[in-house]
């Protein structure tokens, strides 16, 4: 394919206008470089409609220069607790190491309507940044600025992109991810149904976390605000229920397999249910990658590498899948702005090593997520003597603490042209 002068090339290509990908194209500009962002939908998805944002999502929020529009919003998590109902017994869980006084700053857990977080990401981008209705049909490259072997994007309308940086946002089923050569994710044999819930009196939640686990199913609801809950409940899977699940995508079905379900949990959830606003219902089986995928296959590519769930799909079980996209946006922006604030533009000869480096500092940690959260959920839903033994005696006094340290991890901040240049006077002085 030949590429044309008159053919314009953008820096940086960025396909999903999820959490990833409108976090990236935050992070990017903050440092100075443009980016487009390709979105397959007519408008912001909001499937999922909330999200929990633990101490390591704030962190990468403030470096992101947007925290505090979302804390004078919603109130961090009080407490959490967990009840056994085939036990009877209560447990209660902290969400940090040391929960008393960082539980009421700027980096408490907390739940966001999904929407909110995406509004407020894309409202600080440049209005033409996202492109809507944009369908890729291909992906291959081509040699630019004399050695540069760039990705160009073949679009369904007939036109293309050509990109010095492909950035792939686009989640589990992503085309980037594919054309990186990684395997799809897998199923890990539990579905998870989640929804919003208007208590227009009031949920009498008081900013507490409740779960609630019994026969291999799990539920929970959490305060999102003085009038709206969020909840979710995750069981496992039979051949019969995946095709029932498939062919159905009706919100009054869903709330009442839901219904089903809970029939013996506390009357609080059954409540909730039913006060449910049915566009936020979501039903759809837990993913993962395989974690040796990631460590035996390319994550990156010469120009192009992916973040947030088109890199590494996870169960919820640890709450970590926004928050780890989060973290990715701010190391790709670390990495590619200081290559750019080095040439003072993106070459494409030299943004590769900044991927490479981003795929170094995230990989071990992507791996250690997934991992994690694919034994928390399998340890919580319980099941054999042996699994509930570990669940009820072990995992929650010792095990979920060590766990959830995951959020306490601190992605770093963004470079600037100020701080680049004392890095590089420094340098300069040292030679």
């Amino acid at each position: 394919m030949g590429v044309g002068d008159e053919q314009k090339i953008e820096d940086v290509v960025i396909v999903g206008a999820g959490v990833a990908g409108l976090a990236t194209a935050l992070a990017l500009k903050r440092v100075g470089v443009r980016a487009i962002v390709l979105e397959r939908s007519h408008e912001l998805r909001t499937t999922g409609a909330h999200l929990s944002l633990f101490p390591n999502a704030w962190t990468a929020l403030r470096a992101l220069g947007i925290d505090h529009k979302l804390t004078s919003i919603y109130q961090p998590f009080k407490k959490g607790y967990v009840t056994d109902l085939e036990k009877g017994s209560k447990q209660a869980l902290s969400f940090t190491r040391s929960i008393g006084e960082r539980i009421n700053n700027a980096t408490g857990a907390r739940s966001v309507h999904r929407k909110t977080l995406l509004e407020t990401l894309a409202n600080e981008l440049p209005i033409d940044a996202i492109r809507f209705s944009i369908k890729i049909k291909s992906i291959e490259t081509h040699t630019i600025e004399g050695s540069a072997l760039v990705p160009v994007l073949h679009l369904d309308d007939g036109s293309t992109i050509i990109a010095k940086v492909l950035i792939g946002c686009d989640g589990i089923n992503s085309i980037v991810a594919t054309w990186l050569g990684l395997s799809k994710p897998i199923h890990s044999g539990r579905y998870a149904v989640r929804g919003l819930s208007v208590v227009p009196q009031g949920h009498g939640l008081n900013n507490e976390a409740h779960q609630f686990i019994s026969n291999q199913r799990r539920a929970g609801a959490v305060h999102l605000t003085d009038t709206e809950v969020a909840w979710f409940i995750t069981y496992p899977s039979t051949a019969s229920e995946d095709e029932e699940m498939k062919s159905s995508g009706d919100p009054k079905w869903i709330q009442q397999k839901v219904m089903e379900y809970i029939s013996d949990f506390p009357p609080m959830l059954s409540e909730f249910v039913q006060q449910s606003d049915l566009k936020t219902l979501s039903l759809a089986p837990l993913k993962f990658r395989k974690p040796w995928d990631l460590v035996f296959n390319n994550i990156c590519k010469g120009n192009v590498t992916v973040a947030g769930d088109a890199f590494h799909p996870m169960t919820p079980d640890l709450a970590q899948g926004g928050c780890s996209a989060l973290e990715d946006a701010v190391v790709l922006g670390r990495h590619i702005g200081n290559s750019f604030l080095k040439h003072n533009k993106i070459v494409a000869t030299e943004v590769s090593e900044a991927l490479k480096l981003y795929v170094k500092e995230r990989k071990w940690r992507a791996i250690g997520l997934i991992v994690g959260a694919y034994f928390s959920g399998r340890v919580q839903q319980g099941g054999s003597g042996w699994l509930n033994f570990v669940r009820n005696v072990l995992f929650y006094r010792f095990i979920f603490r060590r766990l959830i340290e995951v959020a306490e991890y601190d992605c770093g901040k963004l470079p600037s042209a100020a701080s680049f240049k004392q890095l590089d006077d420094n340098h300069s002085k040292v030679e």
